[in-house]
């Protein structure tokens, strides 16, 4: 009977941690999104808020929400949140690309 217990105690603890690191995942992947759809605004000429704003879009398209987001001369540095967690990405738009081309750094805690 103990041992059924603690297998049932070790697959719960297990299952945690699947579903913490999916969230994880999906909250990076969101953040992706937001800093490249930022970055891309503020390429194509687009206004500081008007690339908050498309960061922001991107983000609730891929269920985040925006907790921050810079977006100054070609780049986004945003700060996302789905659930309990955090993703944070910075893309940049590559000045020396004539097509306009995007770089986005790994992603890594703020």
């Amino acid at each position: 009977m103990a041992g059924v217990v603690l297998a049932a105690v070790l697959c719960l603890g297990v299952a945690r941690v699947g579903a913490a690191a999916a969230l994880k995942a999906r909250a990076d992947t969101a953040a992706d999104a937001a800093a490249l759809a930022g970055a891309d605004s503020l390429a194509l000429g687009q206004a500081p808020g008007q690339a908050v704003g498309a960061a922001r879009a991107a983000a609730a398209e891929n269920g985040a929400r925006l907790v921050s987001c810079s977006c100054a001369g070609a780049s986004a540095e945003v700060v996302v949140v789905v659930g309990r967690a955090h993703g944070y990405a910075r893309a940049e738009a590559d000045a020396r690309d004539p097509l306009g081309g995007l770089s986005r750094e790994p992603a890594r805690a703020p």
